[in-house]
């Protein structure tokens, strides 16, 4: 006969609220089972990629991933707090952004939003976790698309309709890059996950893009096209005209092809031509510094490990030259 045990590092209350047991529930709780600070513990809870479930730590992120409303509504009534972190920093909004039922992740986070009071300014949504995300990036960074546009269809202000069409107002805060040390478009840029990019077509991310593409995006990228490229041209004009003199010793080795060497530094800079080319090479040597320096913020802001991993940052090929 083979028996049935439950993870380790469970409380009895986490089981009943995973079994749905409202009856259970309410019994442990009338004798004393405390709600605030019980968590579960060892590695099987912990979130990683190959873990099929993660319900957080806390029970009333359990409850919330089982979606029972009766139970998620007594236990925040009876004390649980919304804003409670698990070891990775994560809240129970964190957690549903997690959950693969996605359309009732998204009901639940509703639900719960609905008992949060802000504690000085603060609400449950606008808590980071260990690595800096709140519920919305941390749901881009997963590509968890029904849950990133659950979230900003809750920002969105509508100014008016008519008909089919209306006029919508959404806050960006989290989301623009302008005045955000990690925002939601970097974010996505920098995710490991696929679908995370499929995000920027979502409005008004994707209304977002073309507007900051039109009125800045294009002009530098016209710009810093145009220097690349007369940097380049600098650079092989100094490379095609590098001093040389003819060999001035005879070819014993039938196999031996070369006909001019090196000049050495007495020699290179004699003439005005070479002069012209020392312009060049100063600049071929300046500008390989400069970019090198430019790219060192962003090695240091994404660190190198998804700095050098995601070419769409710039990936190796900026330091290579």
């Amino acid at each position: 006969m083979s028996t049935c045990r439950s993870p380790p590092g469970q409380t009895p209350l986490h089981i009943a609220v995973v079994n749905q047991d409202l009856r259970l529930v309410r019994e442990m709780i009338s004798r004393g089972a405390d709600v605030r600070s019980p968590r579960t513990t060892g590695t099987y809870f912990r979130w990683s990629l190959s873990k099929l479930l993660y319900f957080g730590e806390h029970i009333l992120s359990f409850a919330a991933c089982v979606g029972n409303e009766e139970i998620i509504r007594l236990l925040i009534q009876r004390g649980a707090d919304i804003k409670a972190v698990d070891s990775l920093g994560n809240t129970v909004l964190h957690v549903l952004t997690l959950q693969p039922n996605k359309t009732i992740a998204c009901h639940v986070y509703d639900f719960i939003e609905s008992f949060d009071v802000a504690v000085d300014g603060v609400t449950a949504e606008m808590i980071p976790n260990l690595e800096g995300l709140t519920p919305i990036k941390l749901a881009a960074v997963e590509g968890n698309i029904v849950m990133f546009q659950h979230l900003m269809n809750k920002r969105r202000l509508i100014q008016w309709t008519f008909g089919p069409i209306s006029s919508c107002l959404y806050n960006l805060s989290e989301v623009d890059s302008w005045g955000e040390d990690y925002s939601v478009l970097e974010l996505v840029l920098a995710s490991k996950k696929n679908e995370a990019l499929r995000i920027l077509d979502l409005p008004p991310l994707k209304q977002l893009i073309s507007l900051k593409w039109n009125k800045y995006g294009k002009y530098y990228f016209r710009i810093l096209s145009l220097l690349y490229l007369l940097y380049i041209i600098t650079f092989t004009l100094c490379c095609a005209h590098r001093p040389l003199k003819p060999l001035d010793r005879n070819i014993t080795d039938p196999r031996d092809t070369t006909i001019f060497i090196q000049r050495n530094l007495q020699e290179a800079y004699i003439k005005e031509k070479d002069r012209v080319r020392l312009i060049g090479e100063i600049i071929s040597v300046v500008g390989a510094i400069i970019i090198l320096l430019l790219e060192i913020p962003d090695i240091l802001r994404y660190g190198a490990k998804r700095y050098f991993g995601k070419t769409v940052l710039g990936g190796p090929f900026h330091i290579i030259m």
